[in-house]
């Protein structure tokens, strides 16, 4: 598992589309599974989960994304698991990394 969070400043359906681009755009095998919107009263918050075939790992990766706040300011949780293959240690989380990264880039740009 990973996880990165970071507090950003600016609009909130752009951060959220610019993330959403960043993870669809990242890889040919991503897919958008879920959200669940929780805004209300001039607060915002998305919680969407995405997955991708890690080639790497030959497994599937997902990563829950959470973008909450208000006026102008919010926090972006993103956080990646499933990319272990092993049945007690957790080894090979490249894939899990790998996907992280791609929201990683595109908090930088905002």
């Amino acid at each position: 598992m990973a996880k990165f969070e970071r507090a950003v400043e600016g609009d909130f359906q752009t951060i959220v589309d610019t993330l959403h681009d960043a993870v669809m755009n990242g890889s040919s095998s991503a897919s958008w599974e879920e959200e669940s919107d929780l805004s209300g009263e001039g607060y915002h918050c998305i919680v969407r989960v995405y997955e991708r075939y890690s080639w790497f790992g030959g497994n599937r990766v997902s990563m829950a994304l959470a973008v909450a706040g208000a006026n102008g300011k919010y926090n972006v949780t993103a956080i990646t698991s499933g990319g272990s293959q092993a049945v007690i240690f957790k080894v090979n989380t490249v894939g899990e990394n790998a996907f992280l990264d791609t929201i990683i880039e595109a908090i930088d740009r905002l």
